[in-house]
């Protein structure tokens, strides 16, 4: 193995010698030339060795820099879950379900920022031109600026943009891209993980905003390696039932704005509308008080939101019960089942039992806890839950109710609806909104007399 070149370097002016002497050349100090140690061990094929690189400017925290600039699209919805706005020179990772919508989005979404001056080009490698040209006829996106391009090949792809400088660009989508350099197919790991390094890097550099479209899984993840979610400043998922006409864009991940905020739109026959009130949406299909039915005072991102939860327990045919859910986590249904069993004495064996989030929305937050037994127990007991009532809070496992955050806008988006009344958890700061009855409870116990009776 060849011995790793050795430097010497003054430690006064910094000067670089190949060999030690007393008396630096380029300051004329006497004693000040020593060796330099290398920045990594190790043999040099296999670690950094003795070479060093260039000093990187090093800044502090005080900055008196502006917030990025940022591009409306003319959708409310979008613009929300993006944080306000397009951000230059950011990537943005859609995934969603086959045929949920995502092309029809983005296909809105870029004419919209053509309309507003940004050159935008749209490349989709799963459909031809003349495909994407149907489809904006359909919805009457014929007159906006937006330039087509159906390729695949990377490195074609990458000199048209470099050529044409645009602003954004809308890759669909980043499965049936591929790179001449590596061997493998499109879609594969190497493949998707070398386009996206390759596009948004590209993206930094030029300054070019671009959003990038992602297949899901069959449990509705982005499919591909993982690290594609870490390069990409956000991340969104286009969520949705092919049953119901609501679409739910919600953000996973944004470094520009909020985590978790939501953007809702209807499914119609001229595409994606905006829905400025989903709370009133969600519930407009809701008829009269029955059994199994309460209404969550939810909050999602930034937007409180009222969704319908239903519930249905009936005796079970077979020696294992049924537990299942639609929009909500399974195993979180299997505590509360299992709180209400141990806490407050009342079984559910025997007992088929249904849940779903009507809408095709999906909770997430603890807070559904709650709303979640009192539709459990309404269904089992069969009482019917009052119409102008709402119910949010946490359950813990020793059958104790806790506080949820805030609460006060929980309750004041159920007041736009019409609600009167709502049932909260005892503790933290008391909300105090007009016209509003809030009945505050400390547990699971107290709230089983009190609504349903002693059980």
């Amino acid at each position: 193995m060849a011995k790793a070149k050795t430097s010497f370097s003054c430690s006064a002016c910094g000067s670089v010698f190949n060999k030690w002497s007393g008396r630096c050349d380029g300051c004329g100090d006497w004693n000040t030339i020593s060796e330099d140690a290398g920045i990594s061990a190790g043999p040099s094929k296999a670690t950094l060795g003795n070479s060093k690189g260039k000093s990187v400017h090093l800044t502090d925290l005080s900055t008196e820099e502006a917030p990025p600039p940022r591009t409306l699209s003319g959708l409310a919805e979008l613009d929300r879950v993006l944080g306000g706005g397009l951000v230059p020179a950011s990537a943005i990772l859609v995934g969603g379900d086959p045929g949920i919508g995502k092309s029809t989005l983005l296909l809105q979404a870029a004419a919209q920022f053509a309309r507003s001056g940004l050159k935008t080009i749209y490349v989709s490698g799963e459909e031809a031109s003349a495909q994407v040209r149907m489809r904006a006829q359909r919805l009457g996106l014929t007159d906006a600026p937006v330039q087509l391009a159906a390729e695949t090949n990377l490195r074609d792809i990458l000199t048209t943009l470099e050529q044409e400088k645009p602003q954004l660009a809308i890759i669909d989508s980043i499965q049936t891209m591929w790179s001449d350099n590596i061997g493998s197919a499109p879609g594969s790991v190497s493949q998707v993980r070398a386009a996206a390094h390759e596009l948004t890097s590209f993206a930094k550099r030029k300054n070019i905003s671009v959003v990038l479209v992602g297949h899901v899984t069959k449990d509705g993840q982005i499919a591909g390696p993982r690290v594609v979610e870490h390069m990409v400043d956000t991340v969104l998922y286009f969520e949705g039932e092919r049953g119901h006409q609501f679409r739910v864009l919600r953000a996973v991940k944004n470094r520009f704005g909020a985590a978790d905020e939501i953007g809702v739109f209807e499914m119609t026959g001229k595409g994606l509308a905006e829905v400025l009130n989903p709370s009133a949406l969600f519930l407009s299909e809701r008829g009269e008080p029955a059994p199994g039915s309460v209404v969550f005072a939810g909050i999602e991102g930034t937007r409180p939101v009222l969704v319908e939860l239903q519930a249905l327990v009936a005796p079970s045919p077979h020696a294992q019960p049924r537990r299942a859910v639609v929009g909500w986590d399974s195993s979180r249904l299997a505590m509360i089942l299992a709180v209400l069993e141990a806490r407050c004495g009342i079984p559910f064996t025997g007992l088929d039992v249904y849940l779903n989030v009507a809408g095709g929305m999906k909770i997430n937050e603890p807070a559904a806890d709650l709303a979640v037994a009192a539709a459990l127990l309404s269904a089992r007991e069969d009482t019917s839950i009052p119409a102008e009532t709402v119910v949010f809070g946490e359950i813990s496992l020793s059958g104790a109710l806790r506080p949820v955050s805030q609460s006060e806008n929980r309750l004041k988006e159920a007041q736009k609806l019409g609600f009167t009344s709502a049932i909260a958890p005892k503790g933290g700061k008391s909300p105090t909104v007009p016209n509003m009855a809030l009945n505050q409870i400390g547990d699971l116990t107290q709230f089983v007399g009190d609504i349903f009776g002693a059980g």
